[in-house]
């Protein structure tokens, strides 16, 4: 008796579409689980957002030209808003700053400064042997005093040292002071310190930065007074102009504070013989500001390692520091005035070697030695006034004092007169003018005003960036794939060409048409599911 097998197989179909949940389901016909939720669309989160104007432009409503006519406002301030906004960034970059004086309360003592003093003349005539008159015949133009003149082959002078040159041949303070008071007190020369400059031989008034002098009033009387006599008998006479001819009689001054070297044939002042010269003062404390405001050398970089010589970095000692360097690359050598340990230029090379000091100073961060300023120094206004001296009595009284007559007098003596304008500092100080946080609060304001945003307002907005991207790169990254094998309860899901080629039985045709087959005939099931997805065959 012939018996029937019935096989009931399901069919995926490849382009079927995903189940919708239903109630009571519990798997899809795919086996895939349900994605997470989908992220806000656009006009949700407009509607919710506090950015101004983006509810009523994108929201949604059938009013298509009143949500044009706001999306154009919103777009209109956003323009405005970021004009504004490139303009104060702008504004910011150029980093402007501002001055400011204030005044500071008169203090009952103040320290005095430093005063330096140089006579014109760098060596003294009559001091000069016919020895250093030949060493320095290249820096003074003067012929020898022998009037066979100098004879090479014949003579043979010592190697010249001209730190000895300059102390046994440049003028004397002990000789060329006649008074000094300081305060009412008197003092004397053993109160200066021997400094070397440009001009030789120098003088320095309260010089010791851990002793300074202070000064305990304002006005004449209460600063340094002191008679020199700059003794123009014995300066140099000119046979031949060099580099170092001078045509002036007189004493250079510098006043600095202790901290910082003189630099005094740039920064000094002249007083004539015949005057007497007022100098009144003021101290002013400047504060720079550093990058990117200004090019001061900030406190942070004060820290490092001094330059050698000096206590404390200043615009004077970088600039001798320049100087040296250059004399040393060219002439292997320095000069008297510069700090260090290395040789001393002889003073056959030394004009040709003096002349290296002013090509190392360049005028900008290019140029061959550029030196900041500090960003905190102390530096004195000075307001200077003179009169002549002596007049007729006390030119009498005087030639009498010093055993000199009336003309001498009058061509050789000076008075110099530094005090203090009154006990108070003038605090100069330089103030970023637009700051970050100024910066920020006119961004705040122009945004306020444009767009109605705030700082949370664009967190919104970065934040709903955020979940539809994220949502964009899930999909992307678990899109599911069609099985062609799956295992739904106890029923097997076949393909259907898996199951033309797996199958043991010919096909329908062959069957039907042979006749030979054991294939029985196909047997519909009238309640199957419709859409074609389940169907029997029998085998």
């Amino acid at each position: 008796m012939p018996i029937e097998i019935v096989c009931k197989i399901k069919f995926a179909e490849e382009d079927a579409k995903p189940k919708e949940k239903e109630a009571g389901d519990e798997q899809s016909l795919l086996g895939a689980a349900r994605g997470a939720a989908a992220p806000r669309d656009l006009a949700t989160f407009a509607s919710t957002s506090t950015l101004h104007g983006l509810g009523r432009a994108c929201g949604p409503g059938p009013h298509r030209l009143r949500r044009t006519l706001w999306a154009l406002a919103l777009l209109t301030s956003l323009a405005a808003f970021l004009y504004q906004a490139a303009g104060l960034a702008r504004g910011y970059l150029t980093r402007p700053h501002l001055v400011a004086m204030d005044p500071a309360a008169p203090a009952p003592v103040a320290g005095f400064p430093a005063v330096t003093l140089c006579n014109i003349n760098r060596f003294r005539h009559s001091a000069l042997s016919d020895a250093d008159i030949f060493h320095l015949a290249n820096l003074t133009g003067l012929p020898p005093k022998d009037r066979d003149g100098h004879r090479a082959a014949g003579l043979r002078y010592p190697e010249p040292d001209m730190v000895d040159i300059l102390n046994r041949t440049g003028h004397q303070l002990a000789d060329m002071l006649k008074s000094c008071n300081f305060s009412g007190h008197h003092c004397s020369a053993s109160n200066f310190s021997v400094v070397y400059t440009r001009y030789g031989k120098c003088y320095t008034f309260n010089a010791d930065p851990r002793s300074s002098l202070p000064s305990r009033a304002g006005g004449m009387g209460s600063g340094l007074e002191i008679m020199l006599d700059i003794q123009q008998e014995e300066y140099l006479p000119i046979w031949r102009e060099t580099n170092e001819t001078s045509f002036e009689a007189g004493i250079r001054v510098q006043i600095h504070s202790q901290e910082e070297p003189p630099y005094i044939h740039q920064l000094g002042f002249g007083v004539s013989p015949g005057f007497q010269t007022f100098v009144s003062c003021q101290e002013q404390r400047l504060t720079y500001l550093p990058q990117p405001w200004g090019n001061c050398r900030a406190e942070s970089e004060l820290r490092e390692p001094e330059l050698q010589g000096y206590s404390a970095y200043s615009v004077s000692a970088c600039r001798l520091r320049c100087e040296k360097e250059a004399v040393l690359q060219r002439c292997h050598c320095r000069m008297v005035h510069m700090p260090g340990n290395e040789t001393i230029c002889p003073p056959n090379i030394y004009i040709e070697c003096a002349d290296h000091t002013l090509d190392s100073l360049g005028g900008g961060p290019e140029g061959p030695c550029f030196c900041p300023t500090p960003c905190n120094l102390t530096r004195y206004g000075k307001e200077i006034s003179m009169v002549r001296i002596p007049n007729r009595g006390s030119a009498r009284y005087l030639a009498r004092k010093y055993n000199r007559n009336e003309t001498y007098i009058r061509e050789n003596f000076l008075v110099l007169d530094v005090f203090f304008e009154a006990l108070t500092s003038e605090a100069i100080e330089q103030r970023a003018a637009y700051g970050l946080s100024a910066l920020l609060g006119d961004l705040g304001g122009q945004m306020g005003l444009f767009i109605g945003a705030s700082i949370l307002t664009l967190v919104e907005i970065l934040d709903y960036i955020y979940e539809v991207s994220w949502d964009r790169l899930k999909r992307v990254w678990r899109r599911p794939k069609t099985p062609l094998r799956t295992s739904t309860g106890g029923i097997s899901t076949l393909g259907l060409q898996e199951l033309k080629e797996q199958s043991p039985c010919p096909s329908r045709g062959h069957a039907e048409g042979g006749g030979a087959s054991s294939l029985l005939p196909n047997h519909h099931h009238p309640h199957g599911p419709p859409g074609g997805l389940f169907e029997d065959f029998a085998c």
